[in-house]
């Protein structure tokens, strides 16, 4: 029997038990959303932290200049990716934006049905949120099933200034233009030959990683993207050795075999305890200006076309501007090509290989002999080149093929001059050799090939040769671009 008072202290005791309930419901559903959902992230001054980003649904954590980092509203590039041939879209296509060292910057993107992408890209903003030209040039890359890589060489990517990027109300900057579209060359019968290996790159620095497929001596190359994931697309029947290069990342190989045409083989790839390699050597430079720089690249030997110079760099392996000694460092195991001069600066590696100091170098890392310290034993001779009048001297150019004249800044003590023209996949187009000039500050030829394919780019290249036989200069690796 529960008297009146035992029956009162039992209500409170189950009052209090009840309303302990309550509260430890609420807190645990309070726990819940604070674990599965975000918190406003912003402050009443709306600042972010960049290395942990907590900014609402539709807003990035950017920087801004002279001031704390803030959630504001997108960067965005926006553009379709083409089928040269016909402006048909591709679908499924990956695009990745690169930055100035050729890293993967920003999301990656799929191309939809209509062949439409959009990539969000970092940009540091003023105090209105709008982009800055600070660091806002990137170059875009993309690779699909059945087309040709974009880009290579003789078909550069040209830079994307974000700043240009028109706001769309409060939700996003765009830039969207001809730039941003881009066009992949079909390769034929493609669809039921290739394969393509894919996979996840385990690693802290994993995004704009180059892989390559090789087997052979040559290779297949795609990219790693910024979720850690790499495509390499058209990939023939064969057995290969799967391996990525960036400064500062040393992978595993991988083995993948593809067996027929249509097969996507799945290999991952993974940190090596592998040292890393430094490798060093010293340039030349003669017959130039006093003050001439140069830079060196490590290219990848499998991706390295004999006699075109074109080449696939990883991300990093690049040192300049250099006058004298350099020095690569972190650079992952591998064959390589060493090119100097490769890039634009007015000067080129000397063509006369009877001479020390011209040869391509080929080097293997780490060393079988040195081991992860590799020197190299002769200098690079770099000489002026000979500067591009047009086409393609800045930029590459649009050319009408009716009455196309290659012209290029003569050299003072040439014989005669050997031109050539090569397409974007590095096939040779047309050549021929004239005589010297005189008395005329340029020289020149009139293109008289087979009429050039409309949308292929094409680059010519221009040798000086000497009374003796003797090459003297060339045209610059990445100039003479042009394209009808």
């Amino acid at each position: 029997m529960i008297t009146a008072g035992r029956f009162e202290i039992f209500k409170q005791g189950g009052r209090m038990k009840y309303h302990a309930l309550i509260l430890w419901s609420i807190s645990f559903i309070t726990f819940l959303f604070m674990w599965g959902c975000k918190e406003d992230p912003k402050e009443e001054d709306g600042t972010c932290d960049m290395e942990n980003p907590n900014c609402n649904d539709g807003l990035v954590c950017a920087e801004v200049q002279n001031a704390e980092p803030m959630c504001l509203a997108p960067v965005k590039i926006v553009g379709h990716v083409l089928n040269i041939s016909d402006d048909a879209p591709i679908e499924g296509a990956l695009i990745q934006a690169r930055d100035a060292n050729g890293a993967a910057a920003g999301t990656s993107a799929v191309s939809d049905a209509e062949g439409a992408y959009e990539l969000i890209v970092p940009a540091v903003r003023d105090a209105e949120g709008k982009p800055l030209s600070t660091n806002s040039d990137y170059t875009l890359a993309a690779q699909a099933q059945g087309f040709e890589l974009f880009p290579t060489a003789v078909r550069p990517s040209l830079p994307i200034d974000v700043s240009t990027s028109v706001a769309n109300g409060d939700s996003e900057y765009a830039v969207e233009n001809a730039i941003t579209t881009i066009k992949l060359f079909p390769i034929q019968d493609a669809a039921d030959s290739l394969g393509i290996i894919s996979g996840t790159i385990e690693s802290d620095n994993c995004a704009g990683i180059l892989v390559v497929a090789e087997a052979d001596a040559s290779g297949v190359v795609g990219f790693s993207d910024s979720e850690c994931e790499y495509t390499i697309f058209n990939v023939p029947a064969g057995t290969y050795t799967v391996m990525g290069y960036a400064v500062g990342v040393q992978l595993t190989a991988a083995e993948a075999t593809v067996a027929t045409g249509n097969e996507t083989v799945d290999v991952d790839l993974t940190v090596s305890n592998n040292a890393l390699s430094t490798v060093s050597g010293n340039v030349n430079i003669v017959n130039a200006p006093g003050d001439a720089e140069t830079s060196v690249i490590l290219a990848v030997e499998s991706t390295f076309v004999e006699g075109t110079a074109l080449a696939q760099i990883p991300p990093g392996l690049r040192v300049g501007p250099i006058t004298g000694q350099f020095v690569f460092e972190n650079v992952p195991d591998g064959r390589y090509v060493v090119l100097a001069a490769y890039e634009n600066d007015f000067l080129v590696r000397d063509p006369d290989q009877s001479i020390g100091g011209t040869s391509i170098v080929h080097i293997q890392v780490p060393d079988p002999d040195s081991g992860n310290n590799i020197v190299l034993p002769e200098s690079f001779k770099v000489t002026e080149a000979l500067e591009v009048v047009s086409p393609g001297a800045e930029e590459p150019t649009q050319v009408d093929d009716t009455n196309l004249i290659l012209e290029w800044v003569d050299d003072s003590s040439e014989q005669s001059y050997e031109i050539s023209v090569i397409d974007a996949l590095g096939n040779l187009i047309w050549e021929t050799t004239i005589d010297g000039v005189s008395g005329s500050e340029t020289a020149s030829v009139m293109y008289a090939g087979d009429p050039l394919e409309e949308g292929m780019y094409y680059q010519f290249k221009v040798t000086s040769i000497s009374n003796g036989g003797s090459p003297l200069s060339t045209t610059e690796d990445l100039k003479g671009v042009f394209y009808k």
